[in-house]
């Protein structure tokens, strides 16, 4: 037999299902929340989408991000993103678009402020990013983000029966939308890096919902019972250490990326930490109650015996 590390193995199964309706209610009304942040406040898009100027500086010595971050936001930047660039001595500053300042203007402003600060601060490279380009990007990501559910979809369907695909799906989206609607609702903002944990979002809260489904449909297979929920009840409650040990370990590491990563991480590990525990959650309370109501059965699953002709009884 092959070991599997356990936290705790419980006795008795947990009524999950006894709260379905509940955990669906909340589910789709933080999705419609979520809808309509994105609808009337929008996401605070970064510079990668909007357009700006990016900056190249080089330091003599190793670059204090925090220090020239604070420079910079007590001189009127507090929208400047800076973080380091290759070597310990280069910085690398990102600028929003600001309206009757041209690239060069605000590039030449910047370098006054930071030689202020640092005498030696050498500009070595400014480049501007246009808004067309920065909406190409958005275009770019919106459309990954397309192809890669269009690809969980695909999967899904062809690995489990199509209620258990729907349900993984309304999990998925779940999951996406309140990522996407707290950084609405904040404000925060969002950036490349962002779309990236988004999309790591959608592989992490799959592969959850697929170890759940998995032992539900072994659970079909291998019993006599006809109670949808218990045999459902009985799959998340044996699954339920390895999701607790998986979950935690993960978002622990995230966690610390969060805290102790620095601001260009930040909106990075948010993204990853709320995602996650949302997807922790859907996995557990969500997808498996859209299965049920979907109308799936043991019969589902229960290949029919064949009689061959001429057979003696």
């Amino acid at each position: 037999r092959t070991m599997s590390l356990e936290l705790f193995r419980l006795k008795r199964d947990i009524p999950f299902m006894r709260w379905a309706r509940s955990t669906i209610f909340v589910s789709v009304a933080f999705i419609l929340a979520s809808i309509g942040l994105l609808a009337f406040k929008g996401l605070n898009l970064g510079v990668d989408f909007t357009g700006g100027t990016v900056m190249e500086i080089g330091y003599p010595t190793a670059a204090d991000i925090p220090a020239i971050r604070d420079h910079l936001a007590r001189h009127g930047y507090d929208d400047a993103q800076v973080q380091a660039f290759g070597a310990s001595t280069d910085v690398l500053i990102r600028l929003p678009v600001k309206a009757g300042v041209t690239s060069a203007q605000l590039s030449e402003k910047v370098i006054v402020v930071l030689r202020a600060q640092e005498p030696r601060a050498d500009l070595r490279r400014v480049e501007f990013v246009g808004p067309q380009v920065g909406k190409e990007l958005f275009e770019d990501g919106a459309l990954a983000l397309l192809v890669v559910s269009i690809g969980i979809v695909i999967y899904l369907a062809l690995r489990f029966e199509w209620r258990f695909a729907v349900g993984a799906i309304f999990a998925t989206a779940h999951d996406v939308f309140i990522v996407l609607g707290a950084f609405s609702l904040f404000q925060w903002e969002f950036s490349l890096t962002v779309l990236a944990a988004v999309l790591a979002v959608l592989g992490y809260s799959v592969n959850d919902t697929v170890v759940v489904f998995d032992r539900i449909r072994e659970n079909f297979r291998k019993t006599r019972l006809t109670d949808v929920a218990a045999i459902m009840d009985n799959a998340k409650t044996a699954t339920l250490s390895r999701t607790i040990i998986t979950s935690g370990t993960t978002l622990m590491m995230v966690l610390s990326i969060l805290f102790l990563g620095g601001e260009v991480l930040h909106g990075f590990a948010m993204a990853l930490a709320i995602g996650i525990v949302v997807g922790t959650y859907s996995s557990v309370l969500v997808a498996s109650p859209v299965v049920m109501w979907l109308g799936v059965s043991r019969e589902d699953f229960i290949k029919p015996v064949k009689q061959e002709s001429g057979a003696v009884v």
